[in-house]
């Protein structure tokens, strides 16, 4: 049997208005009573019944989006473009878009607790999913509607959609190996982040359908900024030995990786070719332009969306998975490969 909130009122030694009141956050509850409650309903394994509550009271017209970032400027163009399919869904449905921003850890899962228990929203559009994503498995097990932009390793039956990364970035791999490059570094994210294993697997399958061996090729860590891709390559190139091709996990780390090559007099495309994947609006303008994975950002932010608001409505989804077809779109980033001399230096 579930847990109630009577339950837990009866264990915290408090009333039912006041342990619902501390679950949802409220502000005329002491943050001794909240921690109180929180750690009695963790102990308890307590998750609010949102589908019943909801059977309860009107709905609020609202659906959440949290970002998991603490960046103080968060400019990311790939989420501006997703962002704005979403909310344009949104109101075209007659919902608004509630945007929050918390990072990853345990403020995280209270926001996402308290939004719910507040019944400030009606569901959530999860992105940037994770290996293991506490945030899927709990609004898994609370029944809350959501849908997420990406896949886990969870195992859960949960709607989502996705881009087919393995395929994209064997793309990227098939076609640069083409040029005759064999000397690849890769431009890598966080690993909790499922979709980096997805990418890096496609180049890998590439890589070894044309007999290079994937484990020569290096790896180095970003965070999918700009400014990770600029350091990661500086510090490649300050090593000696540079590489013929940069593949980066994403557009900006391939921006990123182009500006340190500018600086240092190298030219991208003849001399060292680079990679992105994304496709948002500042690959296609780059100097020079950025050969890259096009995915429609816009369009699966709309997708996201409707899928969500057709569950909060009750109605069975046609599909709840969707995995969408990637498409290489080359320019001129990568050039046509110069003679290089080979690692013995020949």
């Amino acid at each position: 049997m579930p847990v109630t909130l009577k339950q837990l009122a009866e264990r915290t030694g408090k009333s039912i208005t006041t342990v619902s009141r501390a679950l949802a956050g409220y502000d005329d509850v002491s943050e001794e009573t909240k921690k109180l409650v929180r750690r009695v309903a963790d102990e308890l394994h307590y998750t609010p019944n949102f589908l019943a509550r909801s059977l309860r009271k009107r709905r609020s017209r609202t659906i959440s989006l949290i970002l998991p970032t603490d960046s103080p400027r968060f400019s990311d163009p790939f989420f501006s473009e997703f962002l704005t399919g979403v909310a344009n869904m949104a109101a075209e449905c007659g919902y608004d878009l509630l945007l929050s921003v918390q990072a990853p850890g345990e403020g995280e899962m209270e926001l996402y607790q308290r939004k719910v228990s507040s019944g400030q929203v009606d569901g959530f559009v999860v992105v940037r999913t994770r290996r293991r994503d506490p945030r899927i498995a709990w609004l898994y097990k609370s029944q809350v509607p959501f849908v997420a932009f990406g896949r886990t390793e969870n195992g859960a039956d949960f709607p989502f959609v996705d881009v087919d990364g393995v395929k994209g970035m064997r793309l990227i791999g098939e076609h640069l190996i083409g040029l005759g490059h064999r000397r690849i570094v890769f431009l890598s994210s966080p690993s909790e982040l499922l979709f980096v294993e997805h990418r890096l697997d496609g180049l890998r399958q590439a890589m070894t359908t044309h007999g290079l061996d994937p484990d020569e090729m290096r790896i180095l860590q970003g965070d999918l900024t700009q400014k990770s891709g600029y350091e990661a390559t500086a510090s490649l190139l300050d090593g000696g030995n540079p590489p013929s091709a940069i593949v980066a996990c994403n557009d900006l780390m391939a921006l990123g990786a182009m500006s340190a090559l500018h600086e240092r007099g190298i030219s991208v495309g003849p001399d060292i070719a680079v990679t992105g994947f994304d496709d948002i609006p500042m690959a296609e303008h780059a100097h020079p332009p950025l050969t890259t994975i096009h995915q429609p950002i816009y369009e699966i932010g709309r997708m996201v969306c409707e899928k969500l608001v057709r569950l909060i409505a009750g109605e069975e989804l046609a599909s709840r998975s969707e995995i969408l077809e990637p498409r290489l779109i080359v320019r001129s980033s990568c050039g046509s490969l110069r003679k290089q001399p080979d690692q013995t230096g020949r």
